[in-house]
């Protein structure tokens, strides 16, 4: 068993993968200013709350776009397993070939939801992941990673929105029972869901288009869940995808180490 971890600005999602099955998905807040010993605690209310017993678990891995917190985390993570943990990152095995133009500026969540995508997925391949920032990755018919998008997240243009028009309030991200808003909250939740998926379904057609032909589509992170199901294109809902990508590579390089 190996526990992941993958630190986004706004959530840390924390799972624990057992013969390719992710046995549990969660997520914590990112916060910034907590000590190792306040991490250590939460991560280990969250095994102790599905009963996983830390002997259990051979090692742990984690992907992180958050340098203030990603040590912290890490620490956390070696005091409560009592071993070295893995961070993705130079030097750390994926098996991906990333054609950029600076490879190493990808960021960890983008390759770690890559390589669980070319894993299970067929090829080509456009993954998105709702989160902070919207991030879109594009994998070719090689497997190859050759780019993708970054546009800004839904919460983000929702708190933006609300900050810069002095009558509009916050709202709940969640879809109206119709689209043609009756008043203003229910005119708001139209427009960031109903703007957002029509966004994705926008995405698929260029993408597709600059690709050649047909892609397989999935979507991750906290926020996909909301959008997705009014999406007109195909896209396949995947919770735990950069997890399973954290396990994946942890046994490339773990198996690597024993040869």
């Amino acid at each position: 068993m190996v526990l992941a971890i993958d630190i986004g600005n706004t959530n840390i999602v924390i799972g624990c993968i057992q013969n390719k099955e992710c046995l549990f998905v969660e997520r914590l807040s990112t916060v910034h200013q907590k000590t190792e010993i306040e991490y250590a605690i939460d991560i280990k209310t969250v095994l102790d709350i599905y009963h996983i017993d830390v002997e259990q678990i051979e090692g742990g891995i984690i992907s992180s776009v958050v340098p203030q917190v990603t040590n912290a985390a890490k620490l956390a993570l070696e005091k409560i397993l009592k071993k070295n943990v893995m961070v993705v990152g130079a030097g750390v095995k994926t098996g991906l070939n990333i054609r950029m133009d600076n490879p190493s500026s990808v960021g960890s969540d983008l390759i770690v939801g890559a390589v669980a995508g070319v894993a299970q997925y067929p090829v080509p391949l456009i993954i998105f992941d709702l989160g902070t920032a919207n991030t879109v990755c594009v994998i070719d018919k090689n497997k190859d990673y050759i780019g993708g998008m970054i546009y800004p997240g839904i919460q983000v243009s929702v708190d933006s929105l609300t900050a810069n028009a002095s009558q509009l309030s916050g709202i709940s991200l969640e879809a109206p029972k119709q689209i043609i808003g009756k008043n203003t909250v229910d005119c708001m939740k139209s427009g960031v869901i109903y703007s957002s998926a029509s966004a994705m379904d926008g995405i698929i057609d260029r993408m597709e288009e600059a690709l050649g032909e047909k892609a397989t589509v999935v979507a991750t992170g906290g926020l996909a869940k909301k959008i997705v199901p009014h999406c007109k294109r195909e896209i396949t809902l995947d919770d735990d995808l950069l997890l399973k990508g954290l396990a994946i590579i942890y046994d490339k390089n773990v198996s690597t180490n024993r040869k």
